[in-house]
């Protein structure tokens, strides 16, 4: 009987919870993030979020929020990078140009590899298998895969638990290769900073009509990319000064992070979990097989290795900026080859795809 009792105590504080899901999801965040932050964990104003959204979508937990909010949440990503990278990533690209293209296309030939062995040993469909391990652009593949004819849910799972596997793994590497505990110690968070009201309206208008820019001009990811490149050049200039109180940050993690978590809803879950052990480990295939390459310009470029990872880490291009942005890497030079992949495989990704797929002989929807 007690533990009869306990069960329907446990059911009813659920019920309680899901039916105030805004307050439930704020204030599990909040735990969760602040116990990162406890812990000294790097980019825990993202990953508290994150794992809060997936622990009350995967519960049954449903929360709509607009997404322009999201949209302008990453325009302030974008302006946080801007902030933080020289307009002199662009002669940073051509002069390392050689290195950038290695580590761009190591990284794409092993997902698709990855995807393709998926594929051929029929572990999943193999044109779901290729679209699900195709790295960066989460949304952008998804939607590209439903035209091609592939398991859709399956690929926005494959996709977004990449992007979260590579968050936490990536902020363990952080951990344990570049963040000075002490200086993300919680007493040393200024949560309300004196901030200069010109120039947060201005951060503020470019986070809006940057995004805006980008749908008008429909430049893939521009969401993020208009405001960092307009905000870069802007800032080196001297035309604005790009200003980014903490709590607006906070606000802006708490969105992307949720954008993730809340996607882990039960039907998708149950869709999965046939698929889950196999995605879990190419999942970690891949992750590691991009760790290889970050290797690799360790010791042949000598590149430190948060950076190096950051840098080759195969998705999620804004958690991977807000985790560089809160930790001892190389901002400029991660930006810049996750900005260069993020483009290949927005041009290049799509065909190489498709020709794998024709090649192998997946076909529409095999």
């Amino acid at each position: 009987m007690p533990d009869k009792s306990a069960h329907n105590a446990l059911r009813r504080s659920l019920a309680f919870a899901l039916a105030r899901p805004w307050p439930t999801l704020v204030v599990l965040s909040v735990a969760i993030g602040g116990l990162l932050l406890w812990m000294h964990a790097p980019a825990a104003l993202l990953l508290g979020p994150l794992l809060a959204g997936v622990v009350f979508a995967a519960n049954g937990g449903k929360v709509v929020f607009s997404v322009r909010l999201f949209v302008v949440s990453q325009g302030v990503i974008g302006c946080l990078i801007a902030r933080m990278v020289p307009v002199s990533i662009v002669g940073d690209i051509l002069k390392h140009w050689p290195l950038f293209t290695v580590g761009v296309l190591a990284v794409v030939a092993a997902s698709s590899l990855v995807g393709w062995v998926m594929g051929r040993m029929r572990l999943l469909p193999g044109t779901t298998a290729l679209w699900g391990s195709s790295p960066g652009a989460a949304s952008i593949m998804t939607i590209m895969a439903e035209d091609y004819g592939a398991d859709v849910r399956l690929v926005a799972f494959m996709q977004y638990f990449r992007v979260l596997a590579v968050a936490a793994v990536a902020a363990l590497v952080a951990h344990f290769f570049g963040v000075n505990p002490a200086a993300h110690a919680p007493s040393a968070v200024v949560w309300f900073p004196p901030v200069n009201l010109l120039s947060l309206a201005e951060t503020a208008a470019l986070a809006i009509a940057g995004p805006y820019l980008a749908k008008v001009l429909r430049i893939p990811a521009g969401a993020f990319l208009v405001p960092m490149v307009i905000g870069i050049t802007l800032e080196h200039f001297g035309l604005m000064k790009i200003e980014l109180p903490t709590w607006l940050l906070v606000c802006a993690y708490a969105f992307v992070g949720w954008n993730i978590g809340l996607r882990f809803t039960k039907p998708l879950l149950i869709h999965a979990a046939r698929s889950l052990p196999t995605v879990v480990a190419f999942t970690l295939i891949l992750i590691a097989s991009c760790g290889a390459v970050a290797g690799l310009l360790v010791v042949g470029a000598g590149v430190d290795p948060l950076t190096a990872y950051l840098a080759t880490s195969p998705g999620g291009v804004d958690s991977v900026a807000i985790i560089s942005a809160s930790s001892g890497g190389d901002v400029s030079f991660v930006m810049a080859m996750q900005t260069v992949r993020l483009l290949t495989v927005l041009f290049l990704g799509p065909p190489l795809t498709k020709f794998l797929a024709t090649r192998a002989g997946f076909g529409r929807g095999s």
